[in-house]
């Protein structure tokens, strides 16, 4: 059995890995460890190509799979093509990425927008990890990454369906983490606080800033080499927690 699990290509999986955070794990990992980054996307291929290129471009490899995180039914149909097309490849570390942001007051919420960010930041979560752990849990051996936010741990005006959705994705983090540490498998949380990503394009800067300890925002590489650190050998006793990048502002 050793010898087959040597004779595997390891791979490491990012939701939502085209653009921002996403991209700049990808890139991170790939610089980082001998993965095979699998880049996953929903709409934007250019973008994912993109990324594609800058992991080629440092002598590493990847490949484009597109799903939807939010449907379960073609997030298995995509995963289980592809493992019949990749019979010696082991996902070992997860890096649950995608999310979408529909912001408004409570009050004027409409329910497609409640549903669209949970169905994609929740059930995106565990439409993809469900799918995946029997394998890690046989491979007695995995990391799984959850990209939350500073919105799910304090809770952000506008945001009340992104704070639900990413607190909850905290408190499964922390319930998985203990159902499978013996094998060793790891489960963590990297809050984000302001990242400069295009989400975050339409915010005032200038003004927000003032709000932060550390009085910039972030940058995605920032996140992304912690993200690196969790997913290596180096994280072992590590699990059930969540990491804030924030500048400070909370923690």
């Amino acid at each position: 059995m050793s010898k087959d699990k040597k004779e595997k290509k390891k791979y490491a999986l990012v939701t939502g890995g085209s653009r921002g955070i996403g991209k700049a794990i990808c890139i991170q990992l790939a610089k980082d460890s001998d993965y095979h980054i699998l880049i996953n996307y929903r709409s934007n291929k250019d973008s994912a190509l993109e990324t594609l290129q800058e992991i080629e471009s440092i002598g590493s490899t990847g490949e484009l799979l597109q799903f939807n995180v939010a449907d379960e039914t073609d997030v298995k149909a995509t995963l289980d093509t592809w493992h019949k097309n990749n019979e010696d490849a082991l996902i070992e570390v997860i890096i649950n990425n995608a999310g979408v942001i529909k912001d408004n007051l409570f009050m004027w919420m409409s329910q497609a927008d409640w549903q669209d960010v949970i169905n994609t930041s929740l059930n995106g979560f565990f439409n993809v990890t469900n799918h995946l752990i029997q394998k890690l849990l046989v491979n007695r051996y995995g990391r799984i990454i959850n990209i939350v936010s500073l919105s799910g741990l304090k809770g952000t005006p506008g945001q009340t369906n992104y704070s639900a959705a990413k607190g909850a994705v905290i408190a499964a983090t922390k319930a998985l983490s203990q159902e499978i540490a013996k094998r060793n498998i790891t489960v963590n949380a990297v809050a984000p606080g302001f990242i400069k990503t295009d989400m975050t394009d339409s915010l005032d800067e200038k003004e927000l800033k003032k709000m932060i300890p550390a009085n910039r925002f972030g940058e995605a590489e920032e996140v992304a080499h912690v993200v690196s650190f969790l997913a290596s050998n180096k994280a072992s006793y590590i699990t059930g927690e969540v990491i804030n990048i924030n500048g400070g502002i909370y923690s």
